[in-house]
């Protein structure tokens, strides 16, 4: 079983709903946050749940992940993304984990701000897990009881400013500036039925209706169940976190080859960045002020739909 979850606001009133088509069921209760109704509601009673519905178009759907939760990432997870960002999947044998800032989160459909300072912004779909009940503690998590970790998933989109995340060698800063990180259109929750799904999903991102990146979730290198046995050896979790898997491949970012990183370690530190920004620069796939970002991921039978995102990249006001 699934069932698709929207936080949304209507008639100055944030609630929580459940999404069939473009009606809306509003889920009785006040939640303030996304942990707090992943704690406080169950997936089978929600299903059933019936009752007076709203117009899609009547509501502003929000983020279904609530700012306050944990936003954590995994780097470089799919091989040809590996292999783009100048590693060697052969020799790359751990998981690459940063953060986000959780004031990054935004709507599904939000405006992508630009910041003056940014001269090369760059896409990542990934798919998001949001998390079932807290981790304080070493566990192992395994495909068998993944669904009692993980509640459901979400697209996220994480945004990034290369010119500041690879030179700067700030990947926090680079990728946590308001509006990188926008969050659903829905959360669709997953029973142990149904979290097998998480294996088939097909990511699909588009610039202006061009194909940038397109993958299926099976080609991810960590999957979610080591990646959680792994990160409750090192941190806390709750209920409602956020977990981002990884981008495939297709983002505008160009980095050398192994050969070329070998012989920029030998040049002065200004050199070999000028020389970075330089060939960046020559990269017509970074996004500009205008472009239209569209996101969506689900399995090929349509069974399973995590919704499309999309975003307007505009400048800072």
């Amino acid at each position: 079983m699934s069932l698709n979850i929207v936080r949304f606001e209507h008639q100055d009133r944030t609630q929580w709903g459940i999404i069939r088509n473009t009606h809306i069921t509003p889920i009785p209760g006040e939640f303030a946050t996304t942990g707090d109704f992943i704690r406080g509601t169950n997936l089978a009673e929600l299903a059933a749940l019936e009752g007076g519905t709203l117009e899609l178009s009547a509501v502003k759907l929000l983020s279904p992940v609530t700012q306050n939760q944990q936003f954590v990432c995994q780097g470089a997870n799919y091989r040809q993304h590996m292999i783009e960002s100048g590693m060697d999947p052969d020799t790359k044998t751990y998981n690459m984990i940063f953060t986000k800032a959780s004031s990054c989160i935004s709507a599904a459909d939000s405006d992508v701000i630009k910041p003056s300072i940014v001269r090369f912004l760059d896409y990542e779909i990934e798919l998001g897990l949001v998390l079932r009940k807290a981790i304080n503690s070493v566990v192992t998590i395994t495909d068998s009881n993944l669904h009692e970790y993980v509640a459901g998933a979400v697209i996220v989109n994480d945004y990034s400013a290369r010119d500041i995340q690879i030179p700067q060698m700030q990947f926090y800063k680079g990728k946590s500036f308001r509006t990188f990180g926008p969050v659903g259109p829905w959360l669709t929750l997953l029973d142990a039925s149904s979290i097998t799904a998480l294996k088939k999903l097909q990511l699909k991102l588009t610039v202006n209706g061009e194909v940038r990146q397109q993958d299926s979730s099976a080609n991810l290198v960590f999957g979610p169940a080591e990646t959680l046995t792994e990160l409750s050896s090192v941190q806390d979790f709750e209920a409602g976190d956020l977990l981002a898997t990884g981008t495939p491949a297709g983002c505008a970012l160009s980095v050398p080859s192994t050969a070329k990183q070998k012989i920029g370690a030998l040049l002065p530190e200004k050199t070999k960045w000028d020389l970075f920004l330089k060939v960046q620069s020559q990269r017509k796939q970074y996004l500009r002020i205008g472009d239209l970002v569209e996101a969506s991921i689900r399995t090929a039978d349509g069974k399973i739909d995590l919704g499309v995102q999309r975003n307007r990249i505009v400048a800072e006001a």
